[in-house]
């Protein structure tokens, strides 16, 4: 989070990309399921699975009273019959958990523990970008708000070092785009995604 951000603004940016998530998710028929994606090793499948998977990890952990979430990994988790339906319950529970102000505790993953706030601001970035992942991978639409964006645009290089980026790491390498270019382009840019794909 940085400097202006809160975690009032924080929860307002990720609700409105949630929201929007669900649409991206309920417009994905099974003739795109086996589709890549702008994340390599994902396919719409997979990176779907990933997505929601996640979204109900991190909500049962800002639910739960002590900020513990149910898994460490997606190890054996199956994605619902209804994905967008799970997205929608998952950020529901999410928000009313961060409006009881559960974003003061940390949030623990098996023995992890990360500061509320910065997990907060880690969600709201993995979400903007996985959404656009799974929106360009579908030929939807994906246009989140501009000041989530620039505040994910000061988060994001906090949290990309060496250790996360490069080849064979989590993170693809930094694509070059204009420094005029668009705030979504420049985040999925820093991201390791080619703001052109298709």
């Amino acid at each position: 989070m940085n400097g202006t951000e809160t975690a009032a603004d924080t929860r307002a940016h990720l609700n409105a990309v949630l929201t929007d998530l669900a649409r991206v998710v309920d417009g994905i028929d099974d003739t795109r399921r086996d589709a890549p994606t702008p994340c390599a090793e994902y396919d719409v499948a997979t990176l779907l699975e990933h997505v929601v998977g996640w979204l109900d990890t991190f909500s049962a952990g800002y639910a739960d009273p002590e900020g513990r979430a149910p898994r460490a990994d997606l190890s054996g988790y199956r994605a619902p019959e209804d994905p967008a339906a799970a997205v929608r319950e998952a950020a529901t529970r999410l928000d009313r958990a961060l409006a009881s102000g559960a974003a003061s505790r940390p949030l623990v993953l098996g023995e992890a523990a990360m500061p509320g706030e910065m997990a907060l601001s880690m969600i709201l970035w993995e979400y903007q970008v996985h959404g656009w992942d799974l929106a360009s991978a579908t030929g939807q639409p994906w246009s989140p708000g501009t000041e989530g964006l620039e505040a994910s645009l000061v988060f994001a290089p906090m949290m990309l070092t060496d250790d996360y980026q490069g080849e064979g790491k989590p993170f693809a390498p930094r694509v070059a785009v204009a420094e005029d270019a668009p705030a979504l382009d420049r985040l999925v840019a820093i991201s390791g995604r080619d703001p052109a794909w298709a």
